[in-house]
């Protein structure tokens, strides 16, 4: 079962990223061992998320969409989000948890993980949120408390954890919710989902953080739009302008 429902497309998805540029202090400065440091060279990933280059079947046992292919886990739910014309993100949902996987062009030699946590560390921080920076399963990651409107217009917050990867010239970001993220030691399909996928950076240009464009499966099953939101009002937008709590487009698929 595919439901697509259209997202438009924020603004900041269209807005340049700065680059400063590499650091030449950074060997020198005391702040150059924090977990939260960038212009390094990605991480070592011997237990995946992986390029298509590393993988010899990557289809096998997993939905293909394009730029990602997703592990598929019986019972699973699978939405995608939409950003004008394209599809840029994709969320497993398993029983009452889920995890938004979306995938970003990163340069040749560094990783940008660390420069993003930053970021969206100070989004939710000036929202009025809380952020923990914590070493997880999947490495250094965020676990947050993000503000949101309630179903009956009162405040409220939301657990969220920010987990990512940078690969070869890309960088995976995965946002988990529901008890996965209020509980995070029953969370560990999500984090092998997480580590299973494949990432298909391709061959063309792309600036740094550009999203990663995804296509549905070629046997994708439309269905009609007017699903409503799993909690509340959207709780505000992070760097790239996609809103890892929203509910989006489904596809039901049990491999």
């Amino acid at each position: 079962m595919f439901r697509r429902r259209r997202k438009e497309r924020e603004d900041a998805l269209d807005e340049p990223v700065e680059d400063t540029g590499p650091d030449e202090s950074a060997e020198e400065s005391p702040d150059a061992e924090r977990p939260g440091r960038y212009n390094l060279p990605p991480a070592p990933r011997p237990d995946g998320p992986w390029d298509i280059g590393e993988v010899d079947n990557p289809a096998e046992g997993r939905v293909d969409l394009g730029g990602v292919l997703v592990p598929g886990v019986e019972g699973m739910e699978l939405r995608v989000e939409v950003a004008g014309d394209a599809i840029v993100a994709a969320t497993v949902v398993l029983h009452d948890s889920a995890i938004q996987l979306q995938g970003f062009a990163a340069p040749k030699s560094e990783g940008i993980w660390g420069e993003v946590r930053e970021e969206i560390a100070a989004g939710i921080t000036q929202q009025g949120g809380v952020v923990d920076e914590v070493e997880g399963p999947l490495g250094w990651e965020l676990r947050a408390q993000v503000p949101v409107q309630l179903p009956d217009g009162t405040n409220g917050v939301q657990v969220v954890r920010f987990v990512g990867c940078d690969g070869p010239r890309w960088f995976l970001r995965g946002v988990i919710s529901g008890q996965g993220a209020v509980q995070p030691q029953a969370a560990g399909v999500l984090e092998q989902i997480f580590r299973d996928t494949v990432v298909v950076r391709g061959d063309a240009p792309m600036a740094p953080r550009d999203p990663i464009v995804l296509k549905l499966p070629d046997d994708a099953q439309m269905m009609p739009e007017g699903m409503a939101p799993e909690q509340g009002g959207a709780p505000g937008k992070f760097s790239d302008g996609i809103d890892p709590m929203r509910r989006g487009p489904e596809i039901s698929e049990v491999r």
